[in-house]
């Protein structure tokens, strides 16, 4: 008999336990409104992984980003692995890229074009800030440092840069 009361106590402290999971956990976090208008720059922190949208002072978005597979330090030339940093423009929109949506910087600037040609190598090129591979199934986000050295979001996120973003915007990448 006391066997049974131990085993129908257990049963109901796991009940409450389980209960109380439901009951209690905490609300999920308020939907953003959509963003309206344009920004005025992005932000990218690489130490950080993320991506900041800021119009004025204001932060309006804050993205987890994925970087270049070798992501310390400033790009040197082409293969490095490195997101270069800097002061950018997106200077182009590719809504056909091989990646969900890109928005390309005006990389190499003249430094870094003087900078690589000093150590015989090219600086290298096509730096952007985009999705995901169009290989992938939309909603799938590869995880770590995976790019040759753009920034990488997810598909939704790309989506949402894109429509506050314009060609011209400035875009800073600090270390």
């Amino acid at each position: 008999m006391k066997r049974l009361a131990g085993a129908f106590s257990a049963l109901a402290l796991a009940a409450l336990v389980t209960a109380a999971l439901f009951l209690f956990r905490p609300a999920p976090p308020p939907a953003l409104l959509p963003l309206t208008g344009q920004v005025d720059r992005i932000v990218v922190e690489k130490a950080a992984r993320r991506m900041l949208l800021v119009r004025g002072d204001t932060v309006l978005r804050t993205y987890a980003v994925a970087l270049g597979f070798a992501p310390t330090g400033d790009k040197m030339r082409k293969g490095d692995g490195r997101t270069p940093e800097g002061l950018f423009r997106i200077d182009r929109r590719n809504d056909q890229s091989g990646y969900h949506l890109s928005l390309g910087l005006d990389y190499p600037q003249p430094d870094d074009r003087i900078r690589a040609q000093a150590t015989g190598f090219s600086p290298g090129g096509d730096i952007m800030i985009h999705g995901q591979p169009n290989a992938l199934p939309d909603g799938t986000t590869l995880r770590g440092d995976w790019t040759a050295g753009c920034v990488a979001l997810s598909n939704a996120e790309i989506r949402e840069v894109w429509a506050v973003t314009r060609t011209g915007t400035i875009v800073e990448i600090k270390p």
